[in-house]
């Protein structure tokens, strides 16, 4: 007999982070079809040029502290 949804989401509740970001991303590669590798290969490319200018610091970062009040102060109104 299948399990319920509120079932299901009891358990998964019960789950480490991790495993419930790892979760999260096979139910949304479920009905995502199969990935374009042009696609891919363009995010691959992003990627490493970002992570590139990182480490020349060529990018202009704002520290997480900084992220967390902005966004602490524009979602608690």
């Amino acid at each position: 007999m299948p399990k319920t949804l509120e079932a299901i989401t009891h358990e998964v509740l019960e789950l480490p982070h991790t495993q419930r970001l790892a979760l999260a991303r096979i139910i949304l590669d479920l009905d995502g079809g199969p990935a374009d590798p042009g696609v891919e290969a363009a995010w691959d490319q992003e990627i490493r040029a970002r992570l590139k200018a990182y480490d020349e610091g060529k990018l202009e970062v704002i520290p997480w502290e900084d992220v967390q009040l902005e966004m602490r102060d524009r979602f608690q109104k």
